[in-house]
Parts: C-alpha cells; structure tokens; sequence
C-alpha cells in the first residue's frame, strides 16, 4: 500500500439506505472533489451542501454534503473528504464508478484507511485493534471494552510500563556507563523494586486477560443431562424462541444445536447437547460423545435433570457446573443442596435461573472498567516481557539486568507497534471491512 495514492471506498456498506458515505483520503481529493462538484473546496470540518456530477458527461448524479478534513487532523492523518449521499444503490453505484475512472484513485483494500492512520501516528494497534472489535461488538458490554480500548485506554497501561521500564533502564545505564562517579548506593535497591512491583502489575493484568479474551469472543453454555428431562426446552425458553425440537421421545436430540444469544450484555453461545445414555445406536452413540466433548470444552454447563438420582455424569472435568432440575411442575422434582429447581414449561423458576446464568457469565466475562489485554498476541507479549523483567529483577550483574529490561520493553512496544511489528500489519488490518 502506498501513501502516495489516493484512495476511496463506501464506508457505509452498499445496499438500500437514507444515506450513505464515501470517503476519499490522499493527495488528491482536492482535484477530485473540484471535477465532482466544479465548486470550491469547504471549509474544513464545515458541512456544505453540493451537486456531484460526472466530469465526463456533466451528468447529475446526486445533490449532497460534502465535509472535508485537511490533514494532518483527520482520521488517517492525510487529506480526506467524505461525501454524504443519498443512500440508493444505483447512487452508489454511480458515484463510486466516477471516482473509479478519475487519474491517480483506487479503491482501498480492507482497512486501508485504518492502516494509513496507524502509520502516520493517528492509533497505535491496541487502538486499531479495538476499533475492530467496535465493528464487530454484538453486544453493550463488548461495545463498551471496544470503545476503551480503541479510545487507547489499553495502550496507555502499556506505555506506562514502558516508560517506567525505560526509567529503570536509563538509572542501570548511567550505574554501567559511570562506575567511577559518586552514584547513591540506593539505586540499586530502587530498581529492584520498581522492577518487582512491575512484575506483579503485569502478572494480574495477565491474570485477568482471558476474561477479556471470553467478553470478546462469546462464552459456550453447554446444556447436558440424560434423555427427556428437558434440555432442549430449557434451551428455548432462554433463546426465547423454538431453536431445538421438543419431543416426549427420548433421544429425539442426536446432535449439538447451536444458539447465539445476548446475556445482559455478555455474548453467548449455548449449545442443546444429546443425552447421556448408554446406547447401541451409532448416530445416537455418536451424539453422546459429541455431548460429552462440548461440555469439556464449554465455559459453563447446566446439568439438567429431572428427579433425584437421575444425573450420573462426573462434574470434575468441568470447572463451571449449574445443577437445574427441571419439571417442577410435575410435582416429581424436588430441590436439593446446590441444584436449581425450574420448569421449562411454565417458566417458574427462570428468574432465578437465568439470574444465576447471568452472574456465572459476567464473572467469567471479567466485567470491570480496568483496561484488559484482549487478544492472543498481547498475551504472548507480555509474557515474553514478564519474563525478561523476572530475569532482570533476579539478575545482580547490572549489564545483564539491562539488557533483559531493553527486551522487556521491546516486547511491550510489539503490542502498541511502536517497533519491529511489520510481520503482524497485514493480518491485523484485513480483519477489517472495505471503506475503513
């Protein structure tokens, strides 16, 4: 990609809208938006009202807004405008086929103009990464950590490390370059501590990742139990609607039913699973296993049952177990020490239920207003940098102290993209869509 070309997209998707957007960034959006429109250029950030035609035939295509940022305060830190146009298809169309035929403009790749606002100093990739998921947020929660960690929020945690660790650095520096001065005893002391109390923020932070990491990608809800005693409509009345088949047959279930839903903000995927039984049937075999191996891998299981005595499933290999016995309505099901009594029939219960769910997800979830790493490669980073940092704090030699420390560092700068990120450019910002 180079930023010397002028490049342009429909930011707003393409399909039947009131509005939609175009934007255009490089260093030629002046002239182009002169042959569009054969009036002056705007005031910056001032909403003026135009007739776009084609420079070609003199053809109106449509009569809209045009708002103009000059660089460096835009969003990719170069020259850009956006035109605001009325949302039919065909004006889509139209308008992205004139600027297509104008000398020295191409259509921007996936996340181009995030990618040019990255390298000229406008977002470091926390920011970028962020900004991604905000595309992506499903829900107010995930909307919410997007929004903090494309407002830099996380970025800045990272850089205060950093700069404490440059610190750190310059006081080793100056104790290896100087040995002959009088330097205070106590620096040596100083950095050890710093170093340590650094060591303990960046291992909670890291504790607390993989909540962040579960927020983002959606929690697995993996309902478990023996045949017919009422999974799949437990799993509807949470969905809200009729996802699974409900039968009186048992093992009318031979297979994982899937469900995406919205948990108070915490997205979630729950999964309606066969029952548990000893079986000569393959297909019904087959889905038992795959029962089983859902469960081991969800976040959260509720085992059903019905009565008591009727679940015989060991709960030690799963790590969030909901007992819930289901039924209540038949008068057969009673309550027990740690179970859920519910009816997926009349709905008494759920409140109940569905609360308890809600308050295992948000935890699991990590629902707080601290900043939280929230992708593998941050993870991977920071240990790398956690690791170094150890070194340099069990480490009595001070040359060999600072080189771990100038690791550590360069493994935070890996995460915001202050340095030797290239490799990781391309695969970050073709995640993103066409127009941003």
């Amino acid at each position: 990609m180079s930023g010397g070309d002028t490049i342009f997209a429909l930011s707003s998707g393409l399909g039947k809208a009131g509005v939609a957007v175009l934007r255009v960034s490089g260093p030629g959006v002046v002239a182009c938006l002169e042959q569009l429109t054969g009036a002056p250029l705007p005031d910056p950030r001032v909403a003026a009202r135009r007739r776009f035609a084609d420079p070609g035939s003199g053809e109106v295509i449509d009569h809209g807004l045009v708002l103009y940022f000059k660089g460096p305060a835009s969003y990719t830190g170069e020259d850009v405008i956006e035109l605001h146009i009325h949302g039919g298809r065909a004006t889509a169309e139209g308008m992205l086929e004139i600027l297509g035929r104008m000398p020295g403009l191409r259509v921007a790749e996936p996340g181009e103009f995030t990618r040019r606002a990255f390298s000229n100093g406008k977002m470091d990739l926390t920011a970028v990464e962020g900004l991604a998921d905000l595309i992506d947020a499903e829900t107010t929660l995930q909307r919410r950590q997007a929004l903090r960690q494309a407002a830099g929020a996380l970025a800045e945690t990272y850089e205060a490390w950093a700069d404490a660790m440059t610190r750190v650095l310059a006081h080793w520096e100056a104790l290896i370059d100087f040995p002959d001065e009088d330097l205070p005893e106590e620096i040596h002391i100083r950095n050890k501590s710093e170093m340590s109390r650094l060591v303990g923020e960046i291992t909670q932070h890291m504790d607390s990742g993989r909540q962040a990491e579960r927020l983002r990608d959606g929690l697995s809800v993996a309902i478990l139990g023996r045949p017919n005693v009422g999974k799949s409509s437990i799993l509807n009345r949470l969905a809200g609607r009729s996802a699974a088949i409900v039968s009186d047959r048992a093992g009318t279930t031979r297979d994982v039913v899937a469900v995406q839903m919205d948990l108070e903000g915490v997205p979630v995927t729950l999964y309606d699973t066969a029952g548990l039984r000893e079986t000569e049937d393959e297909i019904e075999a087959e889905g038992t296993r795959r029962a089983r191996v859902q469960a081991r891998d969800a976040d959260i299981v509720v085992l059903v049952s019905d009565g008591p005595g009727e679940t015989d499933v060991d709960t030690s290999q799963f790590s969030n177990v909901l007992s819930v016995r289901n039924k209540s309505d038949c008068g057969d099901a009673t309550e027990g020490e740690g179970i859920l009594l519910v009816s997926a029939v009349t709905g008494a219960g759920f409140d109940h239920f569905t609360d308890r769910l809600v308050g295992e997800a948000r935890a699991l979830a990590g629902v707080t207003e601290t900043p939280v790493m929230t992708r593998g490669r941050h993870r991977d980073a920071l240990s790398a940098a956690l690791e170094a940092l150890t070194r340099a704090v069990d480490q009595p030699d001070a040359v060999l102290a600072a080189e771990d420390l100038r690791d550590s560092v360069r493994c935070i700068g890996r995460i915001t993209g202050t340095v030797d990120v290239e490799d990781l450019l391309d695969v970050i910002f073709r995640e993103f869509c066409i127009g941003k």
